[in-house]
């Protein structure tokens, strides 16, 4: 039986690791107490996305530079410059911790100029027309994406190693592996033998594998090596360090005096959570520990005496109560009219084929007699490629689109008798149009369409009248 944990530190977290090194990794712990835990770090805050993409605005970095049509331009051979620039300048910042600069440095050098000449090689051999830069894309991403985690996964085990923690450098990038391993059997290989009472295993949030991460999770990476890790070795628990606990809302909106933590809940409750693109764990990620039976704890960096909140298989609030109040703009209601719906069967069905047709997927659906009504986490532009389609293909239809916004209240038990009446009257008191409203039978979740200028008012009355009154 195994008692070690499975942890891991999100970027923005490692971005501050003196407080890193003093709440998670070292602090007060001593000898033994020291051990018995996996270590999973993600890159730095904002090196991901000088690698990548910016996550939010979508400006390109080496990876966008390097497949765009004019790549001859070499504007990404001086982007990944300046992101072994930026290492370095990371790494100078670490110096003080007990960093070892020119180890760190040199490694930094080798790995950057290493990715610049593969890449200039892939370059050349496209140049040809006998190969196709489209179809090695995935693996630029995946080895321009390794960078980030092997830089702070390196540095990470050298200062613990210059505090006396036997830290081990566990390298999942794949760098010069001759073999391609499958996923569950290279996490196997890694950690066959280790030692839990005498090494403290740091390890990349990336892992290169035959499945090719990236293609199916994108940048949600490090969250699913993480996962794999825990489930393999046979984690007692799983954790998850960020800069802030899992909250009753973003303390942004409603503040932060009056949102709570969490403290409990269950693996469902984190699945609304991600569709909502309110992430608490990436749900493939979630899916291995649940199937497991590895609870799941969120854990506050900066307070590392807080228990934070823990999710598990099982968890059902003993009273019914709303423990968290989710909001996400960013949406689009697309209405779709047709008089000739009216009891036919299959017409929806012809509406998600073409949806699945164009990869759309949607947060919520109404439906009426003559009417069904979409919303789609996507962009007015990219939902009125759909419209367009729409009206051409069902001439007959009335069609059209608008900004919107989704709010829901969630929780393990929301089985309280009044619930629903009692949040659209306190919306209707503070003003708040509610353009549809639905509640999932297993009360788990509800969902409020506002307009999109109602985001944030939607959310502070709802946190009001169904968190901080306890009104159920």
């Amino acid at each position: 039986m195994k008692f070690h944990t499975v942890e891991k530190i999100g970027g923005t977290s490692m971005s501050r690791f003196k407080d890193v090194l003093d709440n998670v990794l070292v602090g007060n712990r001593k000898e033994s107490e020291l051990y018995q835990r996996i270590i999973v770090v993600s890159a730095y805050a904002g090196l991901t996305d000088l690698l990548l993409e910016h996550k939010k605005t979508r400006e390109p970095g080496v990876y966008g530079l390097f497949v765009d049509d004019n790549a001859s331009s070499w504007a990404w051979g001086d982007a990944i410059s300046k992101v072994g620039e930026k290492m370095l300048s990371i790494n100078a910042e670490l110096e003080p911790l007990g960093l070892d600069l020119d180890q760190a440095d040199l490694f930094v050098k080798e790995r950057i100029e290493g990715v610049r000449s593969c890449l200039l090689d892939l370059h050349r051999l496209c140049s040809y027309g006998h190969f196709q830069l489209s179809e090695h894309l995935l693996t630029i991403r995946e080895l321009l994406s390794a960078i980030g985690e092997a830089h702070s996964a390196y540095n990470t085990t050298m200062i613990l190693q210059d505090k006396g923690v036997n830290a081990r450098f566990v390298d999942l990038t794949g760098w010069r592996e001759e073999e391609n391993w499958g996923f569950t059997e290279k996490v196997k290989k890694f950690f066959d033998g280790t030692n839990y009472d005498e090494e403290l295993p740091i390890v990349t949030g990336y892992t290169q594998c035959k499945e090719g991460l990236m293609h199916t999770y994108d940048r949600g990476y490090s969250e699913i090596t993480f996962s794999k890790v825990a489930v393999v070795t046979q984690a007692r628990e799983a954790i998850i360090h960020k800069e802030f606990h899992l909250s009753s809302a973003d303390p942004k909106m409603v503040g932060a005096e009056k949102v709570q933590t969490i403290g409990r809940t269950n693996y469902d409750v984190a699945d609304q959570l991600a569709d909502l693109g309110m992430e608490a764990i990436h749900p493939g990620a979630a899916k291995g520990l649940r199937n497991s039976g590895i609870d799941l704890r969120i854990k506050n960096t900066f307070e590392p005496d807080h228990p934070g909140t823990l999710i598990t298989n099982d968890y059902v609030s003993e009273s019914p109560c709303v423990e968290i109040i989710a909001g996400r703009t960013g949406l689009t209601e697309v209405r779709f009219m047709d008089q000739d719906m009216v009891g036919l069967t299959g017409y929806d069905q012809k509406l998600c084929k073409d949806l699945d047709d164009r990869d759309l997927r949607y947060v919520a659906k109404t439906t009426s007699a003559n009417t069904i009504v979409h919303y789609f986490p996507v962009s007015m532009k990219r939902a009125g490629d759909l419209v367009r389609s729409w009206k051409k293909k069902y001439p007959e239809a009335d069609i059209d689109m608008g900004p919107v916004a989704m709010v829901s209240p969630i929780g393990s038990n929301m089985a309280a008798p009044g619930l629903m009446a009692r949040a659209t009257t306190a919306l209707d008191e503070a003003g708040v149009y509610v353009i549809a409203m639905q509640k999932d039978r297993r009360n788990v979740e509800a969902k409020f369409i506002v307009p999109e200028s109602d985001l944030q008012q939607t959310v502070k009355v709802l946190h009001r009248v169904l968190v901080e009154e306890c009104a159920l």
